[in-house]
């Protein structure tokens, strides 16, 4: 099933997931005023390749290869970004890209390493906890302890503030193989991406049918109806799609509806890399969701929809592209769906589709893992400039320059207020789609604290905030779980059992949710899960939580 993961880009989720004049004026780039040029004059001097010391702006040009994951609607060349342009002029590094797109990106990157055909480093490597340990073993990537210490002050001084973020990216052997990403929006059960899913729903569609917000799901169920057999578009054709989604998605899954049976059902985390999918947590016992009865009674439940045509059959297979293009159809073809955020869907839309509350009685969802994340940047074994590149990366974790790396540059992205603070431009048309094109993503940190003195958060991701703290908050689940990373023995069993655990749980709930389930077909799939290895799983995601646990002590 190939999904996008377009979007996380959008995230403050995640959304978390982003020059002044930027078009060429390269002659500002060392100027007090450029981030990067202050990135790059904190960093000061680097070890040069015969032992001298040289610092950036380099006095000869030097070429690095990288290897990064890209959105659908970014440029192939990143070089053609005003971000990439602006950190070459301050830098004189050329990078020479290689960016996949990130459906794709993570196969590729495999036969990359199979093949032993390295790039000097990858920036939004993805790697998964299972992949930084096997990689930093046996030599694949080099570790950064030395090179934050002698050549990365902005990393090292980050590390310093905040110590729990140099742990979530320290390996259980002591050693720093990749770097954090993320933005810090929010905490706890209101952080941006505690809830990824929000249902929208078509109020111009309710206002003409006279029907009121649903706030039961048989109330939801009828409303749907109406969309389907009312003609609510208004064109004499049954083109109307009452409720859509992208099955087993980060965000826009309809998992969240199964908390209408107590048991929310959670995917993938971009940035959690143990594979967290479909755990929860109550009174500090972790259990799989798509084992239990409510699971079971949703999957049913919501099959009876598919057969009455009020989901789109296209959501168990349907990409990000797919998905947008029926949001902008003309005329409206809509009623409801799930997403990060309804202007990426809808665009010019969004007024008219408000967030539909939780239903009476629902479990809301909180998200596993943490809004950062360790599958930042890692250098190769065949790089033969580490210290330049340690350097050009240290760039990245500069405030000013992090915020710009991953959502785009002063001017294009950002204007400044009169405090000097980046604000997102007011006159952006769809910041979602517009963020994918200009942002390099993939690298940097922005705190909670930054945004309060550096950068300040997107409208629209304050606007959230606001909606998961009023509307979901009081209904969410009271634990979830951490971005904890485990021993090596331990992603050595996750690695050989979770993937087809993963694979099997995603298709079947397909299956389920186009077939529908019998009592002996749960029975045949619980017991498939079982012998693939789920308890001795679930043992793991215990014992380390318990571990987690005991820490916070």
């Amino acid at each position: 099933m190939k999904k996008s993961t377009a979007v996380l880009s959008t995230v403050a989720l995640t959304s978390a997931l982003w020059l002044s004049g930027c078009s060429g004026n390269n002659n500002d780039a060392n100027s007090s005023s450029s981030p990067a040029a202050s990135a790059s004059g904190s960093a000061s001097a680097t070890a040069g390749a015969e032992g001298s010391t040289q610092a950036f702006p380099l006095k000869e040009k030097v070429t690095l290869k990288a290897v990064t994951q890209r959105p659908a609607l970014a440029p192939s060349d990143f070089n053609e970004m005003e971000m990439a342009k602006k950190l070459e002029a301050a830098t004189n590094v050329h990078i020479e890209w290689d960016t996949i797109v990130d459906t794709d990106y993570q196969e590729k990157k495999n036969l990359l390493i199979t093949s032993g055909s390295l790039p000097d480093f990858f920036l939004n490597s993805g790697f998964s906890d299972s992949d930084i340990i096997r990689y930093g073993k046996d030599g694949t990537i080099l570790p950064f302890n030395d090179y934050i210490d002698k050549y990365m002050p902005n990393l090292k001084a980050l590390f310093e503030k905040r110590p729990d973020i140099k742990a979530l990216v320290t390996a259980p052997d002591g050693n720093i193989y990749s770097l954090p990403v993320g933005e810090e929006l929010g905490s706890g059960q209101e952080e941006i991406g505690s809830n990824p899913d929000f249902l929208y729903i078509n109020q111009d569609w309710l206002t003409k049918l006279n029907l009121q917000m649903p706030t039961t799901l048989e109330e939801y169920h009828k409303v749907l109806q109406a969309f389907k057999t009312q003609d609510p578009n208004g064109n004499k054709k049954a083109d109307e799609i009452p409720l859509t989604f992208m099955n087993a998605f980060w965000t826009g899954d309809i998992g969240y509806l199964f908390g209408a049976f107590g048991v929310p059902d959670k995917t993938y985390q971009p940035n959690n890399n143990a594979f967290t999918e479909h755990l929860n947590v109550d009174n500090g016992k972790v259990s799989f969701a798509a084992v239990q009865d409510g699971y079971k009674q949703a999957a049913a439940y919501f099959h009876d929809w598919v057969k009455e045509g009020l989901i789109d059959k296209e959501s168990l297979t349907q990409d990000v592209t797919q998905y947008f293009a029926k949001g902008k159809n003309d005329p409206e073809i809509m009623g409801s769906f799930l997403w990060w955020d309804h202007t990426d869907v809808v665009a010019d839309r969004d007024a008219h589709y408000p967030i539909v509350p939780p239903f009476k009685d629902m479990v809301v969802k909180w998200n596993n893992g943490s809004a950062l994340g360790r599958g930042g940047a890692v250098i190769t074994k065949d790089n033969k400039n580490p210290e330049i590149t340690a350097q050009w990366l240290d760039n990245l974790y500069e405030p000013h320059t992090a915020a710009e790396v991953r959502w785009g540059p002063e001017g294009i992205w950002f204007d400044k207020d009169a405090s000097g603070k980046f604000v997102q431009k007011t006159d952006l048309n769809n910041p979602g789609e517009f963020r994918q094109k200009v942002s390099l993503g993939g690298a940097g940190v922005i705190t909670g604290d930054d945004f309060k003195t550096v950068v300040a958060p997107e409208a629209r991701a304050q606007k959230r905030m606001d909606d998961i703290k009023n509307i979901f908050v009081p209904q969410m689940q009271k634990e979830k779980y951490p971005n904890i990373f485990f021993t090596e023995e331990e992603l050595a069993t996750i690695d050989s059992i979770k993937p087809e655990i993963q694979t099997f749980t995603n298709s079947s709930r397909a299956k389920f949710l186009l077939n529908g389930v019998t009592d002996g077909e749960w029975n045949d799939y619980v017991s498939k899960l079982k012998k693939m290895g789920l308890d001795d799983l679930l043992k793991i995601y215990q014992d380390g939580y318990n571990r987690y646990l005991a820490a916070q002590k």
